[in-house]
């Protein structure tokens, strides 16, 4: 099976150096592994690791760094004579966070074959691992085993469907039960995993929640984009694809009122950015072209940059998250911690957020653009209901934080 995984993995890498010739992010993925492993030689050279341990985190992108960040960070603040190793799979989270300053060393992880595991961990010699959610790498899980060092995952999340409880399951479950611990979001990834026979596990919650509630704490100002807002009702649509596109940009052609919009499209590519444009009826500027003097020019704001949706929330009157008429929905803690009612497509069932906050009605499902009209109108034509919408989503997130104290309790008794 080792075999069979190994050949797709580096199918998988043949294909995105192919890709690489017409699509960004590929070339990307492919450029930033150029000559990694000298330049992560070079850079560990110089630590002695009898004096000076490396531990190492790894995420897939950026939404997971921001799950791992309240760990990194509270670990950074107990242990700070370790270093720290950051290792992204995706160009979206390694070119938006690729100067961290709490990690010591922010790296690409090698594609996942035996040869490149055995390498990395050669070089790097970590005195543990940590992997965020369900990014299962089973080439370096297998060496990280063989070296005898301890691994752990952190937010992890299980479900029934997951190829580890298929009947072909074995050979990949069979890595699980090889992990330090595992600290899981929910009760039901948890007896997911004890009824396979892994009892090394704590549920400790998502650290998300943890993350959000610190934003929210100390939120960043935006000071051109509060003069885009100028006081009034914002309509925030965050990490868009086209299909979510098509049920909002009907509202915002029409303009019946006064409200500001903010576009934050998940792929800010200037393909996908003119495509909106052009898909627009009414002025438009994008965020890299705002300025003081075109700020109040217009209701509509496109943000054609990454790394900045988390602080845009705090402006919102209310927000429809994308993803819920494609694979599934995009994160919905960040506006949800600011007290933002959240809006979403209809595939949003696998995640426990969404379902929780639908049941308690501080987010809704819409399906199309009358249902979304209606529902905008209702939430920001009353302000005692937003108000109440409101206290409903930021009482949420406050019952949910703790995941991160909880996971740094156990580390203080292993590490």
């Amino acid at each position: 099976m080792r075999l069979i995984y190994s050949f797709l993995v580096y199918c998988y890498g043949l294909f995105l150096r192919i890709a690489a010739r017409f699509n960004l992010k590929a070339r990307q993925w492919v450029a930033g592994r150029r000559g990694l492993f000298v330049s992560l030689e070079a850079a560990l050279r110089q630590v002695d690791r009898r004096k000076t341990p490396v531990v190492w985190f790894h995420v897939s992108s950026l939404g997971e760094f921001e799950q791992g960040r309240p760990v990194i960070e509270a670990f950074r603040k107990r242990w700070p004579e370790k270093k720290i190793l950051l290792t992204f799979f995706s160009p979206s989270g390694y070119e938006v966070r690729r100067h961290y300053e709490l990690a010591d060393f922010v790296f690409y992880l090698p594609l996942d074959t035996p040869a490149n595991a055995r390498m990395f961990l050669e070089i790097v010699r970590p005195e543990m691992v940590f992997f965020v959610k369900y990014d299962f790498w089973f080439n370096y899980m297998k060496t990280i085993h063989d070296l005898h060092i301890p691994i752990y995952f952190i937010s992890a999340l299980f479900r029934k469907n997951h190829h580890f409880f298929k009947w072909y399951g074995e050979w990949f479950l069979s890595h699980l039960r090889h992990v330090s611990h595992f600290f899981v979001q929910n009760n039901e990834s948890g007896d997911l995993l004890k009824a396979a026979g892994i009892e090394q596990v704590t549920v400790a919650g998502d650290t998300r929640f943890d993350r959000v509630f610190a934003i929210a704490a100390h939120p960043v100002s935006l000071p051109l984009v509060e003069k885009f807002c100028d006081g009034k009702q914002v309509f925030v649509a965050g990490s868009s694809w086209e299909p979510d596109e098509a049920v909002f940009l009907p509202l915002i052609n029409r303009q019946e009122t006064e409200m500001k919009f903010i576009i934050a499209p998940h792929d800010t590519s200037p393909a996908r950015i003119r495509f909106i444009r052009e898909h627009l009826n009414v002025p438009v500027v994008c965020y890299s072209e705002l300025n003081g003097d075109n700020a109040t020019a217009t209701n509509v704001l496109l943000i054609d940059s990454v790394g900045i949706l988390s602080r845009l929330y705090r402006y919102a009157t209310i927000a429809f998250i994308g993803g819920g008429f494609g694979s599934g929905i995009h994160n919905i803690q960040e506006p949800v911690t600011f007290g933002v009612p959240v809006l979403f497509g209809p595939n949003y069932h696998k995640f426990s957020e969404a379902r929780e906050l639908v049941a308690l009605k501080g987010a809704f499902c819409i399906s199309s653009s009358e249902p979304l009209d209606q529902k905008v109108r209702d939430i920001t034509g009353s302000r005692q209901e937003h108000s109440r919408l409101s206290a409903i989503c930021s009482s949420y997130v406050t019952r949910n934080q703790g995941a991160t104290e909880k996971i740094m309790q156990y580390l203080e008794q292993v590490v």
